[in-house]
C-alpha cells in the first residue's frame, strides 16, 4: 500500500507538469483554434534559460523562474507578430506544416547553441531528498510541482472566469465580430493570451529539466503526451486538461513501475479507453473555459 501510495504521488507529480506545459497548447488551440505543434519549442526555451541564467549567470532557482516566464512570454509576442498571426486564417494542415519547421529549427539551434547532450541542472538544497508523511517518502520537489501547478490552476480559473480580460477572451472566442464592435481589440486579446499560454510553457519546461531531462529533441518527444493530454481532456478546458494530464501522468508512472517492458504503451491505452468513455474529452471540447 505504501509503495502505490508513493506511485499515485510521483504520478500526480508528474501529471502537474505535463499539464503546467500542455495547458498553453490547449488555451491556443480551443480557444484561438490554431494548431501550434511548436507549443513544446517554448517549454525547451525555457528550460535553456534556467540553464543559462543558473549555470552561467549565476541566478538563483526561484528568482529565475519569473524571469523566465516573462522571457518566453516576450519572445512569443515576436513569434505570434512575425510568423503565428498570417496562418490564424490558413488550413490546419499550413499551421502543421509552419508549426513542424518551427520545431526543426528549434532542434537544430539548440544544438548549436548549447549541444546535444543533456542539460543539469542543481535544484535548492531544501527542494532535495525526501519527506515522510504517514509512512510515505514523498520527493521535496514533486512536492513543489505540485504546489505551483495547483496555484497557476486557481490562477487561470480565476483570471479567465472572474475577471474582465478573461470575459473579453470568451467573447472573442464566441462571438468575434461582435466583440469587435464592442470595442474589444480582438488581436490583442489572443496575442496577449498566445503570450501567457507560451509563458506558463516555458515555466513548466523549467520546471521539468530535473524530471523530463532537457536535450534539443525535447519538443519531439514530448510533442505526443502535449497532444493527448488536450485531447482528453478537451481543448479550451483548464480542468479538463488538468484532470487528463494528473489521469495519463498517473498511467504512465504505473505502467512504467509495474510494466516496465511495455515502455509508454499503457499511456495510449489509458488514451483510448478514456475518448471511448468521454469522446468530447472529460469535460467537453468547449470553446470556453
Amino acid at each position: 500500500m505504501l509503495n502505490f501510495l508513493g506511485l499515485l504521488f510521483d504520478g500526480l507529480a508528474y501529471g502537474t507538469l505535463l499539464f503546467l506545459i500542455s495547458v498553453g497548447l490547449s488555451v491556443t488551440l480551443g480557444l484561438m483554434g490554431f494548431v501550434n505543434l511548436a507549443h513544446g519549442v517554448f517549454a525547451m526555451l525555457g528550460g535553456y534559460l534556467l540553464v543559462t541564467l543558473m549555470g552561467r549567470l549565476g541566478f538563483g532557482f526561484l528568482t529565475a523562474l519569473p524571469l523566465i516566464f516573462v522571457a518566453v512570454a516576450l519572445i512569443s509576442l515576436v513569434l505570434e507578430r512575425s510568423l503565428y498571426r498570417p496562418f490564424y486564417k490558413k488550413t490546419h494542415l499550413e499551421q502543421v506544416l509552419l508549426t513542424v519547421g518551427i520545431i526543426f529549427v528549434a532542434t537544430a539551434g539548440a544544438t548549436y547553441f548549447w549541444g546535444p547532450g543533456q542539460q543539469p541542472i542543481e535544484i535548492p538544497v531544501w527542494m532535495k531528498g525526501q519527506l515522510n508523511l504517514a509512512g510515505v517518502d514523498l520527493s521535496r520537489y514533486r512536492l513543489f510541482l505540485m504546489a505551483v501547478g495547483t496555484a497557476i490552476t486557481l490562477l487561470l480559473v480565476f483570471g479567465l472566469e472572474r475577471t474582465r480580460f478573461g470575459a473579453r477572451v470568451r467573447a472573442s472566442v464566441e462571438r468575434q465580430r461582435t466583440a469587435e464592435s464592442m470595442g474589444i481589440h480582438v488581436e490583442r486579446v489572443f496575442q496577449i493570451t498566445f503570450a501567457l499560454g507560451s509563458g506558463l510553457a516555458g515555466l513548466g519546461g523549467a520546471l521539468g529539466v530535473d524530471v523530463l531531462g532537457l536535450d534539443p529533441y525535447f519538443p519531439l518527444k514530448y510533442l505526443v503526451y502535449f497532444l493527448l493530454i488536450v485531447v482528453v481532456g478537451g481543448p479550451g478546458s483548464v480542468i479538463g486538461t488538468l484532470s487528463a494530464a494528473l489521469l495519463l501522468g498517473v498511467a504512465d508512472t504505473a505502467g512504467k513501475y509495474y510494466i516496465p517492458s511495455t515502455g509508454a504503451f499503457v499511456i495510449y491505452v489509458a488514451m483510448i479507453v478514456l475518448l471511448l468513455l468521454f469522446p468530447q474529452g472529460l469535460l467537453g471540447r468547449r470553446k470556453e473555459i
